[in-house]
């Protein structure tokens, strides 16, 4: 038998929070990460065995990240970066059905995926009564996901069932960023220099995601 499928609604949140602190007199400062996102990642696979499917996947992905910083004695926001992503891949994925019988089956799954992107980013930073703002362009996005998830498929007939799963998953993530920053001097609103780089930035993601997903199960051909 074959395996089609579509995960109809993969959401993952992370957030994290990090403390820097110095020798008197200088002040320390938090820096607070959150990042969300949606996968569209429709699948196809064979059963190679009663309980174990190899397959193929395409994803479709969008996902935001922001981290701020706040300075520990006034607990304000001095620095502010945020960064979209939209990813389109391909990949494999290894799933082993527990049981194979009655109407929840409980699953094993282990799957990776790699394509392009594209990206975007922003920010603004305060410094010695100067303000900084940013913006910035992807070009040559390139990301990798590995993960492995534990779930059950709900059957609701005999060849269609609910998948719910919850896993652990790990990203890579590479891109070039063509910045424009403007600098105001004295912060009053007026943008005295301007300047543009090509910064290339990589990012490592460790994150829990739920999904929900439908599959169909297709008899053998005739």
């Amino acid at each position: 038998m074959r395996l089609v499928g579509v995960s109809i609604g993969n959401v993952f949140y992370n957030s994290g929070k990090s403390d820097y602190t110095y020798p008197a007199p200088t002040t320390g400062f938090t820096a607070n990460t959150t990042s969300f996102g949606v996968n569209l990642n429709p699948t196809y696979g064979w059963f190679v065995s009663e309980n174990i499917i190899v397959g193929a996947s395409f994803i479709l992905g969008y996902k935001h990240n922001k981290t701020f910083y706040e300075d520990a004695v006034n607990g304000n926001t001095f620095r502010e970066d945020q960064v979209n992503n939209f990813n389109i891949g391909i990949g494999g994925y290894v799933r082993n059905y527990f049981a194979s019988s009655g109407k929840f089956y409980p699953f094993g799954q282990f799957g990776v995926n790699f394509g392009p992107g594209s990206s975007n980013s922003k920010g603004f930073s305060f410094s010695s009564g100067n303000k900084t703002t940013y913006n910035g362009k992807g070009s040559g996005d390139f990301f990798a996901n590995a993960g492995v998830a534990f779930g059950l498929t709900r059957m609701l007939s005999k060849h269609t069932g609910l998948d719910f799963s919850l896993g652990y998953n790990f990203s890579y993530e590479k891109s070039t960023f063509k910045t424009t920053t403007l600098t105001d001097l004295g912060n009053n609103g007026t943008v005295d220099q301007t300047s543009i780089s090509d910064p290339t930035q990589k990012f490592t993601n460790h994150g829990v995601s739920f999904s929900i997903g439908f599959q169909i199960f297709l008899e053998p051909k005739k």
